[in-house]
């Protein structure tokens, strides 16, 4: 039996969650479902324990979580948020962000011209090094002579493993994005590792653009991208370009994953608004879709291909929530998608 760790969160979290589970439940899979209803800024305001050990190893157990969102406006310290994605990924070492850019129907995307607006890549953003790891310091800090450094950390293992995934899921193209021109040290070794990755995949096209130039591309005609790896910060500013692309935020999924040891992460990209929390408005697509992204991840893509395709049929008929074209709440959206599983 297939067993899942559920991690619902802060504000809209547990009702795209919920929707979600019961997406899943639609299957007929006969999954497991560990929910970590506590795992919240709730606890986190009473205790300060963002994620305590004993959630780990229920995350660990099951081996994959589904996520909903994390972050509400009472706290007001990043080390919630870190506490919980960010221990998640480096104890896990879930090395590689997946995000999928697919449109699901031409009316979402922002671009005029029809030719240039079925975009369907994924960037693939190593998680685990970069400006997110945590390096760095300050000096004088509150005056008028602070100092402060964030450092980029890049290794070998680190570069090379990721840039190897990409090409293990490419179809046709890997682009690799970087700033090598501005950024020598770690540019080297992107670029030497880069290489190296070419050559053990002569059968995959690749080519390399700089982050700028690359967003341009981007923004011009998304339809010549296949995949697109690059480093942690410049992967989240290009993952949310490219979501935006594909229809906006309200659909986008993503993976954490360690395709070594199987673990992984999955969550809608669109945060806890708390704004919307408990009025039936939010957009249940991210959520399902990165549901659909974990059973794919865990071996049933055919349920995964059947999540997607009545999502899709969703949309294309207006059943779904107003930033999507219909007048759905968030329970009768998802429940439009479970419809089309039948």
């Amino acid at each position: 039996m297939l067993s899942i760790a559920v991690v619902p969160g802060d504000g809209i979290g547990p009702e795209v969650t919920e929707e979600a589970l019961r997406t899943l439940d639609e299957l007929g899979l006969g999954i497991d479902f560990d929910i970590l209803d506590e795992v919240n800024a709730g606890r986190y305001l009473r205790s300060g324990v963002a994620l305590a050990d004993e959630d780990l190893d229920r995350v660990r157990k099951a081996g994959s979580v589904l996520f909903g969102a994390v972050g509400d406006p009472r706290v007001r310290s990043a080390d919630y948020a870190r506490g919980v994605l960010l221990r998640l990924r480096f104890d896990l070492d879930l090395y590689v962000n997946h995000r999928p850019a697919s449109l699901l129907h031409d009316r979402l995307s922002p671009l005029r011209d029809p030719a240039r607006r079925p975009i369907d890549c994924v960037v693939v953003r190593e998680n685990t090094e970069g400006l997110y790891s945590g390096a760095g310091g300050a000096l004088h800090q509150g005056t008028c002579h602070e100092v402060a450094m964030d450092e980029e950390v890049s290794t070998y293992r680190g570069v090379s493993r990721i840039l190897g995934y990409a090409f293990s899921v490419a179809r046709r193209e890997v682009c690799m994005v970087d700033k090598s021109n501005a950024v020598p040290h770690g540019g080297r070794l992107w670029q030497r590792c880069w290489h190296e990755a070419i050559a053990r995949h002569p059968d995959i096209g690749a080519r390399h653009l700089y982050v700028d130039a690359a967003a341009m591309k981007l923004a011009e005609d998304p339809t010549g991208f296949d995949v697109i790896v690059t480093n942690n910060s410049y992967g989240d500013i290009l993952s949310d370009l490219t979501a935006v692309l594909a229809g906006g935020l309200g659909t986008a999924a993503s993976a954490n994953i360690n395709p070594e040891t199987g673990y992984g992460l999955y969550e809608p990209v669109h945060g806890s608004a708390p704004d919307i929390a408990g009025q039936d408005m939010a957009n249940p697509v991210g959520a399902i879709l990165s549901a659909a992204l974990l059973i794919g991840h865990r071996g049933y893509p055919a349920e995964a291909r059947a999540i997607r395709a009545a999502a899709a049929a969703a949309i294309a008929a207006c059943r779904c929530t107003p930033d999507l074209g219909g007048s759905l709440g968030t329970k009768d959206a998802a429940a439009a998608v479970r419809a089309g599983l039948g």
